[in-house]
């Protein structure tokens, strides 16, 4: 028990603490005339037991109005749920300083989790589309933003336009979220719920309504009306077992249930904290970013200790008395608890964080600007963005020229641009220079591995003069791009780390121009690259813009390096799938008609060659697929949701006569904004950043690759790229 001296160091450390910040008086932000009246006693109430400094009421209009006045210096402090604290902490700079705590177990979190039948053994998380869902409430943390939020940042659900109600709708066949009623929603949102015991009060968001809250998720589950009930951790445990008395909960069983996992496994209902969707923080109090958060608690901390839970006056948790619940503090509160650290990002969490992020509109962008890089691709992109718009896709889809993709990754940087389509080390580049991250990525088949090709060495057929990988000195050589990835990084890499070219002082392109000798090297008709690296280039019809990067030079490229090989080299360095896209018919172009697969073979690691179709055991390496890349304030979701829905048109499996994502044959060019071997646009998953969208071995490979006074920067941070990495990616 606290002694009338501790009372007394508290109440002046608070004084002096919040006095030293500025603090004379605490002005609490309200939202609701119950909460006001609540408010006014507590500040009476803490007069009275002389704890100081003295509180005052702020009236808002809502959460984020107060949150506003407490950003103006018109109010000092509030207590916020986690959504609304993210908000608070993004737009208005506010930090949390003191959490509630509401058991011992768990403390200052909550656990939201994925509750399905035993029996439905096939249901995982990752296949719940077509489902029926149960939820606690439309905008509550474990019933809704924690669910849909995991969904739609995994990538699992697809999202246009931030309608994330149309999203639900899309991604369950049919559900029960109560509150999800009026014209603003689907109908099928609130299909499974039953309203009262008359029938009446359907998908309100009160106890009215028998399937809303948590107990109501899981009876919606329990009476098979849906087939996932996403909850808070302990509901299961709270309605079965005898601890529900309700005649529709007396025979239930705890272990005829279990748990979602993120990890596509399933677990027993007792294993919430390893099994969840998400870590759900309690509710804080926020202040401004310059406000002393340890006197706040020492403040908050005094007026528990006088009026908690045993107080036989005004309880601080408690909100009966005004005909309401949760007023100021949460009603389950059990004690105040200081946040260490003292961030939004730490205190809600990884797991959580990334579920709002599933749902951050914040930087919704009006337009999705687009970098194009030739003619080509600009013709392709406006016809995108006229199909797009014929189907109400949103956000629009402009076109913009950037000159090459380094022009385009500084564009987005500046916020010029939004989106461009690159390769893996372009992809390097994008994030470890400019700070850009992954939106969506190309998928090249329809199973689990498609994000990912293999960079192949494709040469003629000979029986006069077959050489090898190791017989390539003086040979002419086809490269898709200077820095690309299958066309530059890999071989070059390859050719490095078995000693057949040898770099002096990092001079990489003078050591190539060297080894072989003529090349088509697309991006090096620049200052510092020998002029023997473009010699082999073509540039456009006319003859201009040789040795460019875009696809102005007809040699760039994956279809134009191949071309390259047919008409004037003697080994390309492409895709695997490059020589099977262009031959046997299937490119009508007048160079590539009568081409046959049959008289083109892969150079293998080991020395020998093999055909074009055995690219799985003959190739150079394994790399990540493209990626769209865009600025890190751009919503991921909102990229790829757009993507998603236009190739459900516009894909793989749309009218030939139309507009094709993946087809750039009308348009006098080959691979324009994505590669026309993809088969979809992938999700990125957890894969947020450029370096686990690359992966671990890309990684590695840089970090241990130092190479200095190269005559050219650019090249120096990709040269090597794949040395360490080649083996480990073979298969």
């Amino acid at each position: 028990m606290l002694t009338f001296t501790g009372w007394v160091v508290c109440i002046l450390v608070g004084t002096f603490s919040l006095a030293a910040s500025g603090l004379t008086e605490l002005r609490w932000c309200v939202t609701s005339s119950p909460e006001l009246k609540k408010c006014s006693q507590m500040k009476e109430a803490f007069e009275s037991a002389k704890i100081l400094p003295l509180i005052s009421c702020v009236t808002g209009n809502s959460a984020m109005d107060c949150a506003k006045k407490i950003a103006s210096k018109e109010a000092d402090a509030m207590s916020l749920d986690a959504g609304d604290l993210y908000q608070a902490a993004r737009e208005y700079k506010l930090k949390p300083v003191v959490g509630e705590k509401y058991d011992q177990e768990v403390g200052t979190f909550y656990y939201a989790v994925a509750v399905v039948r035993k029996s439905d053994s096939s249901i995982t998380i990752n296949n719940l589309k077509t489902k029926k869902s149960c939820h606690s409430g439309y905008g509550r943390a474990a019933g809704w933003k924690v669910p849909v939020g995991y969904l739609i940042n995994t990538g699992k659900m697809s999202v246009m336009g931030c309608k994330f109600s149309q999203a639900v709708s899309d991604f369950f066949t049919k559900s029960c979220i109560p509150g999800a009623q009026g014209v603003d929603f689907p109908s099928s949102l609130c299909q499974l719920c039953i309203g009262d015991e008359e029938n009446k009060n359907k998908c309100v968001d009160h106890s009215s309504e028998r399937y809303f809250g948590d107990s109501g998720a899981f009876r919606c589950l329990a009476e098979n009306a849906g087939d996932v009930a996403f909850v808070k951790h302990s509901t299961v445990l709270d309605n079965t077992d005898g601890n529900n008395t309700s005649p529709w909960a007396q025979n239930l069983s705890s272990v005829d249930y279990q748990l979602l996992c993120r990890d596509g496994s399933r677990a027993e209902v007792s294993n919430w904290k390893a099994c969840h969707l998400a870590r759900v923080p309690t509710r804080a109090v926020v202040v401004r970013a310059d406000s002393d958060g340890t006197a706040i608690f020492i403040l908050l901390d005094a007026g528990q200790k006088k009026f908690g839970i045993t107080s036989t006056g005004f309880k601080i948790f408690d909100s009966t008395s005004y005909n309401s619940k949760d007023l100021l503090f949460k009603d389950a509160t059990k004690e105040f608890s200081l946040i260490k650290n003292q961030t939004y990002q730490a205190w809600l969490g990884t797991e959580y964080l990334e579920s709002l992020k599933g749902l951050d509109c914040y930087n919704f962008p009006e337009t999705l600007r687009w970098c194009t890089q030739s003619r080509s691709e600009i013709l392709k992109c406006a016809a995108m963005a006229e199909a797009f718009q014929s189907k109400n896709l949103t956000p629009p889809v402009q076109c913009v020229s950037g000159d090459n993709p380094n022009d385009c990754m500084i564009k987005i940087k500046n916020k010029e641009i939004d989106a461009v389509t690159l390769d893996a080390g372009q992809i390097y580049t994008a994030g470890k220079v400019y700070g850009l991250v992954p939106a969506a990525g190309e998928s090249y088949t329809n199973g689990n591995d498609g994000a990912s090709y293999y960079a192949v060495a494709v040469v003629k057929k000979s029986s006069h003069n077959a050489f090898t990988i190791d017989q390539l000195k003086g040979k002419k050589s086809c490269h898709t791009g200077l820095n690309r990835t299958a066309g530059w990084n890999i071989p070059i890499g390859t050719l490095i780390e078995k000693g057949e070219i040898k770099a002096e002082q990092c001079k990489i392109g003078k050591a190539v121009s060297e080894f072989f000798s003529a090349s088509c090297v697309p991006g090096a008709n620049q200052k510092g690259y020998p002029s023997k690296l473009c010699e082999l280039c073509i540039g456009d019809e006319k003859g201009q813009s040789k040795c460019a990067f875009t696809t102005e030079e007809q040699y760039s490229g994956y279809t134009g390096a191949f071309r390259c090989l047919v008409e004037v080299g003697d080994v390309a360095f492409v895709k695997h799938t490059t020589v099977i896209d262009n031959t046997d018919g299937k490119n009508k172009e007048s160079w590539a008609v009568n081409l046959t697969s049959s008289d083109y073979q892969l150079l293998c690691l080991n020395g020998g060659r093999a055909e074009v179709n055995q690219w799985k055991d003959c190739n150079l390496a394994k790399v990540p697929s493209h990626a769209v890349m865009v600025h890190p304030s751009t919503p991921t979701a909102v990229v790829f949701g757009l993507l998603d829905k236009g190739q459900g048109f516009f894909g793989s499996n749309s009218d030939p006569n139309g507009f094709q994502m993946f087809n750039s044959s009308a348009y006098g060019g080959s691979d324009l904004l994505f590669k026309d071997s993809t088969v979809k646009i992938i999700p990125t998953g957890e894969k947020t950043t450029y370096e686990t969208w690359l992966g671990e071995s890309y990684l590695e490979a840089i970090k241990n690759i130092e190479c200095s006074g190269a005559a050219n920067p650019s090249t120096v941070s990709l040269l090597l790229l794949l040395i360490l990495m080649l083996h480990s990616f073979c298969v």
